[in-house]
């Protein structure tokens, strides 16, 4: 029995029936890790000629990724305050982003180093909160691990070298995201199918 199994096993009947309705909404997961997959590859096919075009994106990466975390603050107890904050702060960023889209491009490249270091706490938090009863914590925790190397690599770089990495690094964290919301979603399906 692997730790999803016991954690649903040892979870009171409000819980269970609680999850088994989430459970139903799988396909959410799915499709939020195909959108975040096909902007990876949208934003990958890109040079620095489309600065403002990469600056919209950006932003609507940042209020995508906010909604979700506004989403998973609704599904856990402890910390949800901290994943709800979360979100507004990403989907006040994405507004921003999206009406200033040249200037936001300038200024993310600019403290590109940092917004890695919070991307890489965010998902090494969740990766350690989600340990109990979630098999692939792990890939969270990988993710993270990565996002924080590439945060240190990225400060020490300069502005032009920044805007090019910038692409680069909207694309794999694009990536990264749609390939653990893909993989979340086949496991609350498989919650659902166990309940």
């Amino acid at each position: 029995m692997n730790q999803l199994d016991s954690a649903i096993a040892e979870a009171p009947p409000e819980v269970r029936e609680a999850v088994k309705q989430m459970s139903n909404f799988w396909w959410l997961w799915l499709v939020f890790g195909i959108i975040w997959i096909i902007v990876a590859l949208v934003i990958l096919q890109f040079d620095t000629a489309s600065l403002k075009l990469i600056g919209v994106i950006v932003g609507a990466m940042f209020i995508g990724a906010g909604v979700q975390y506004m989403a998973i603050s609704t599904l856990v107890h402890k910390w949800s305050w901290a994943w709800l904050l979360l979100g507004a702060l990403l989907i006040i960023a994405g507004v921003v982003a999206i009406f200033n889209p040249a200037e936001t491009f300038e200024d993310v490249a600019s403290v590109l180093g940092f917004i890695f270091l919070l991307v890489a706490f965010t998902w090494i938090f969740q990766a350690f909160a989600e340990r109990d009863h979630n098999d692939l914590w792990w890939l969270g925790l990988v993710s993270g691990v990565l996002m924080l190397i590439i945060a240190f690599w990225t400060s020490g770089q300069f502005f032009n070298t920044k805007v090019h990495l910038l692409i680069v690094f909207a694309g794999i964290w694009a990536l990264m995201a749609g390939i653990t919301d893909v993989m979340r979603a086949f496991q609350f399906k498989h919650v659902g199918e166990k309940l």
